[in-house]
């Protein structure tokens, strides 16, 4: 049965509301999306690109496919509550790799009950969370590298321009106004949060004390929620500005840019819109692969560029120095 619930707000609650980027927040609604059938209107170009290095990884029949099921509950505890602002994706693992036993076999127990029973190695880790979970742990990092680290520093531009968007509306207007405007099935109804569409209840008594904002490029259409004591409640949102995520944006292509870097770094940066190997940047520019290698070695240096192993391939990304630099320049003319 679908309810509307309703969290009630304290002042001290109230002073307790704070937002985050969580790298965690991602994996799950990523791979369920990669594992539907279903060509996304959003994240298509995403799917594309990814699900092939996913499947060729096997990471299709893992760990993942049996803790993210295709709809419903996932485990509470691959979603720990982060420590600040911006954790890192190795902070979260760690933070998963600490869940208490009791609070991993809850959480296998609460999914069993939606998808009627749990797999083989589900069962495995119920039996035994201490040596499985470092399994789990194992598994999320291979995932993350292939599919969600390459393209991080463009998804983090998203999240920080949702947080800095909400900061001002907080600024402006107050946080009542916040919570009044996160998604169309949340409200502030001046007293409390009311999100509609939820199937439990949601009470101060089972939810912690203030409240934890995660905006997520992947969770849609609806906002999804934790509640894990003696964590605040998790409330995560679709963020502002996903729509426009994949759509290839113009590059420099500087004289000034050529001057300051060389004309092969500069075209290489301009042809990582989307995370690419050796071999097909050599493709696509007509560059030896010996010099894309070098070049590439150079601004990984710089930091202007990461790279990101799957399978026996690398891909090499623009890193958000590279992405601010390419923005920079961009205001300052182009190739003629």
């Amino acid at each position: 049965m679908v309810v509307l619930a309703e969290l009630a707000f304290s002042a001290g609650d109230l002073a307790q509301v704070r937002f985050a980027v969580s790298p965690m927040w991602e994996v799950a609604p990523s791979f369920r999306l990669l594992a539907s059938a279903a060509a996304h209107p959003v994240h298509r170009a995403w799917t594309d690109q990814v699900r092939p290095r996913v499947v060729a990884a096997g990471l299709d029949r893992g760990w993942l496919s049996e803790l993210i099921p295709p709809t419903g509950y996932v485990p509470d505890f691959l979603n720990p509550a982060p420590g600040g602002p911006a954790p890192t994706p190795a902070a979260e693992r760690d933070a998963i790799l600490a869940s208490p036993a009791d609070r991993v076999r809850q959480d296998l127990d609460h999914l069993a009950r939606h998808q009627g029973a749990l797999g083989p190695r589900l069962r495995t880790l119920q039996a035994d969370p201490h040596t499985r979970l470092a399994k789990v742990a194992e598994e999320i990092e291979a995932y993350w590298e292939l599919a969600l680290a390459p393209y991080w520093a463009r998804i983090r531009d998203v999240l920080d321009a949702d947080v800095l968007h909400r900061a001002r509306v907080v600024a402006e207007h107050g946080v009542g106004r916040l919570l009044d405007d996160l998604h169309a099935s949340v409200g502030w109804d001046g007293t409390g949060l009311r999100i509609a569409g939820r199937k439990q209840p949601l009470t101060r008594a089972t939810a912690g004390t203030g409240l934890l904002l995660i905006p997520s490029a992947f969770t849609g259409p609806g906002p999804r929620t934790r509640t894990t004591l003696p964590d605040p409640p998790q409330l995560v949102y679709p963020a502002r500005g996903v729509g426009s995520l994949w759509t290839p944006r113009p590059t420099a292509r500087t004289r000034a840019l050529a001057a300051v870097l060389g004309r092969s770094r500069t075209l290489l940066l301009t042809e990582l819109d989307s995370p690419a190997s050796t071999t097909r940047l050599a493709q696509r520019t007509g560059l030896s692969p010996a010099g894309v290698s070098q070049c590439l070695t150079a601004l990984r240096d710089a930091g202007l560029v990461s790279a990101h192993r799957a399978g026996r391939s690398v891909l090499y990304a623009r890193t958000a120095a590279a992405e601010t630099l390419l923005r920079a320049a961009s205001a300052r003319g182009s190739w003629p």
